[in-house]
């Protein structure tokens, strides 16, 4: 498979990204399987590369200078590869072998190493290509410190590609975000990269492993959870038959 390039885009300089980004790598990527059943997800190959150096060279183009990672399944694996990269963000692990503390509890744990507020938390079992402009700058140009605790970059439901999913939130005019009810279907769905600021996860958060979900809630209620618009193309490639048909799309890129 040919290595895809993304293409040099129109950066925002003028605007702030957080120097510290959480990259969620800790799943045990069973969805993936078999591709996974010896190597983590973030290692799984997509378009010459694994997943995690997609996440870390889009974080490295934006300017963050520091990736708290979290590791759980074939942790040593994981760390040795990231030990080998002789560029981008300084890479600080967040060490969950001894449990698998999910989203919001992974969070949690990697606090103490994320000395930035806010913050980037990326999936790192994701794929995008920046649109017009890079994606994380424009995330981080929407950012409003006073009206937000968290903001989620969305893609149309119509354009989530390799997703089968029914949608994650509505928006209103403001950004302002809501669920989409159990039944229903929603237009618009989280592509796994949000900023955040350390207001959201509390104080009151349970002990060992839960959810982001609890602390979207809470900022939903609050009316403080906000969402902005992806403007290129995304990849839901959480499973083996996701990964041709991401590829494909790249390859015409």
């Amino acid at each position: 498979m040919t290595r895809y390039k993304p293409l040099a885009l129109r950066p925002l300089p003028e605007v702030e990204v957080p120097e510290v980004a959480m990259v969620m790598a800790a799943g045990l990527g069973k969805r993936m399987r078999p591709l996974t059943a010896t190597r983590p997800k973030p290692l799984v190959e997509v378009a010459g590369k694994p997943l995690i150096d997609h996440a870390l060279e889009r974080l490295e183009a934006a300017g963050v200078r520091k990736a708290v990672v979290n590791v759980h399944y074939l942790a040593d694996m994981l760390e040795t590869h990231l030990g080998k990269r002789r560029s981008g963000p300084e890479i600080a692990i967040s060490d969950e072998r001894a449990l698998l503390l999910e989203t919001g509890g992974g969070l949690v744990h990697a606090l103490p190493q994320i000395d930035a507020d806010p913050f980037l938390v990326i999936n790192s079992d994701n794929l995008w290509v920046d649109g017009p402009i890079d994606s994380l700058r424009l995330l981080a140009s929407h950012w409003d410190d006073e009206r937000m605790d968290g903001l989620l970059l969305l893609v149309p439901l119509a354009r989530a590609f390799c997703h089968n999913g029914r949608g994650d939130f509505h928006m209103d005019a403001a950004g302002k975000l809501r669920r989409r009810k159990p039944q229903g279907v929603a237009p618009f769905v989280f592509t796994g990269i949000q900023m955040i600021s350390k207001r959201l996860l509390g104080q009151d958060h349970p002990a060992g492993p839960f959810s982001t979900n609890l602390f979207w809630n809470e900022a939903i209620e609050a009316g403080r959870l906000y969402g902005t618009v992806h403007q290129g193309l995304w990849f839901d490639v959480g499973q083996p038959e996701s990964i041709r048909r991401a590829e494909e799309i790249l390859a015409d890129q």
